[in-house]
Parts: structure tokens; C-alpha cells; sequence
């Protein structure tokens, strides 16, 4: 696949554009999770992978991707890591505020550099213990531990942060060695397969609103993941991935509109706490590689 050219602009845009995309899918998990008669979590990811999976086939119909050399090991340990990962997430979604869940989820590249130490062999310096140490605190805070604020809840969102940084783990390993429509497909299909197989145990046949509701979650994520990838191709990482942050802000946005859930002060402290600590770690890490 050739580079794009550099357009900044147009990676701001597009990095924005998919910042939105994901948070609506923590939305639209919500809904489903939440109001009628809600869907077991399961089934929520199986629509996520599912229908992104059915996008992706049909427009590798069109492009027809050249697939040589896949890494299957490697495929199937950060599909499953990814996979349960979502699902994590989406049940934390449907029990605590989307602004909280989704600020958590921002710890995955803190997990991520963690467990680079014993899977990649990669050194840790102060910088980087600083700013897993902030973005923890955080987290930490969003927990609420003092009193009857406590939120169990968060606990699935923290689970989720650590497999999403597992799966980051893998994805550094395969982004080097494969082309990214190829990865996606592979994700997309491993993923639909194990969400499926699992959602079989917990089924019930969904309405009709339920059924666009998953249809419409994994179209969402799979545009987003796109465009996220076409972003990175016309930018430099460390102008793309501060505007990733934005998906925080999207996530607020869209839960006071579809549900009224405000953040309250605690809520906006945690979540400016672990935003630093990421921003410090992407810093140091550009740092590093420039």
C-alpha cells in the first residue's frame, strides 16, 4: 500500500471524524444494554464484529485485497484479547456513565507500554512509569472508592483497558509485518466467530430496533477504525493521536444528549487525570522514536 501524502488537515478531520464514530458505538451499546427488554453484553459485541466483519467482506468484494503471510497465532490472540476487551467495555457502558467508561478505556496504552516489558522485551524509563502512575491515579479516582460512591461497574471498564492493552501488545507486532486491510479482516472474522459462538449462549431474539442497533454499532466501528487508519497514513502520530482524545468529549456529548447523564466534578477530574497521563505517555513516546 502506497503512503498518502502529508495533509495534516485532512488527518485532523478525518482522526475527528473517527473519534465520533467510536463514541457513538459506546452509545448505541448503551441503548442496547439499557432500554426494553436489554441484550446480554455477548450479543452486543457479536453485532459489533458480526456486522463490521459482513462491511468488510463486502468491500473486499470490490478492492480485492491481496492477503499473503498471515500471522494466524498472532491474529487469533489479539482478536480474542480485542474481543473480550469490547465486551468488557460494553457492559460497563450500560452500568456507569459513557464519559467514565470511555476514560478509562484511554488506560489501554498505559497496559500496553506495561506489558511491552515482558512480551517485547522493551525498557521502561521514568517518563513512562510517570505517566502510567498518573493515568492509574486517575482511574483510581473514577473508581470512587470512598463511601457508598463506590462503582463496581468500573471494574469491567478497567478489565477492559488491560485486554485492550494486551491486544495493543499484538498489534505492534503485526502492523510491522502485515498490511492494515489484511489485519482488519482477520480481526473482524476471528472476532465474529468467537463473539457469535458465545452470544449462542445467552440469546434472545432481538426487536427490530435491536437489530438495526447492531447492525448500525458494527458499521460505526468498522468506518471508524478506517478512517483512524487513513488519518494515521497522512499525519505523523504524534500530531494524529491527541486529537484521539476527543472521543472523551464526543462520548459526554453524545450520553447528556441520549440519556441526560451529566458529569459531575469527579468524573471531570479522573478523566483530566488519566488524559494527562496519556498525553504524557504519547509524548515521551514520540520522543523516543524521533
Amino acid at each position: 500500500m502506497a503512503p498518502a501524502a502529508h495533509n495534516p488537515k485532512r488527518a485532523a478531520i478525518m482522526i475527528l471524524l473517527a473519534a465520533s464514530l467510536i463514541a457513538s458505538t459506546t452509545i448505541v451499546a448503551k441503548y442496547l444494554g439499557t432500554l426494553g427488554t436489554p441484550l446480554h453484553p455477548l450479543q452486543v459485541s457479536a453485532g459489533r464484529f458480526v456486522f463490521a466483519f459482513l462491511a468488510l467482506l463486502a468491500f473486499s468484494a470490490i478492492t480485492r485485497p491481496k492477503i499473503s503471510n498471515p500471522q494466524v497465532g498472532l491474529h487469533l490472540g489479539r482478536s480474542l484479547f480485542g474481543w473480550v476487551g469490547v465486551t468488557l467495555m460494553f457492559t460497563a457502558v450500560a452500568r456507569i456513565p459513557v464519559s467514565d467508561a470511555t476514560a478509562i478505556s484511554f488506560l489501554n496504552p498505559v497496559f500496553g507500554m506495561m506489558l511491552a516489558i515482558p512480551i517485547l522485551g522493551e525498557k521502561v524509563g521514568r517518563w513512562r512509569w510517570s505517566a502510567a502512575g498518573i493515568a492509574l491515579f486517575g482511574a483510581v479516582i473514577l473508581l470512587r472508592p470512598g463511601g457508598g460512591s463506590f462503582q463496581p461497574a468500573a471494574l469491567f471498564a478497567l478489565a477492559a483497558a488491560l485486554f485492550m492493552g494486551l491486544e495493543v501488545v499484538l498489534i505492534k507486532l503485526l502492523s510491522g509485518r502485515e498490511p492494515p486491510m489484511q489485519i482488519l479482516l482477520f480481526n473482524n472474522g476471528i472476532g465474529a466467530t468467537l463473539a457469535l459462538t458465545a452470544a449462542l449462549f445467552v440469546w434472545t431474539t432481538p426487536t427490530w430496533d435491536q437489530w438495526i442497533g447492531l447492525c448500525l454499532i458494527g458499521l460505526l466501528m468498522v468506518c471508524g477504525q478506517a478512517l483512524f487508519i487513513q488519518a494515521m497514513r497522512s499525519a505523523e502520530a504524534s500530531f494524529v493521536l491527541p486529537f484521539s482524545y476527543s472521543t472523551l468529549v464526543f462520548a459526554a456529548v453524545y450520553d447528556f444528549w441520549a440519556f441526560d447523564a451529566r458529569p459531575d466534578g469527579i468524573s471531570v477530574t479522573g478523566a483530566t487525570v488519566i488524559l494527562g497521563g496519556a498525553a504524557l505517555l504519547a509524548w515521551r513516546e514520540m520522543r523516543i522514536k524521533n
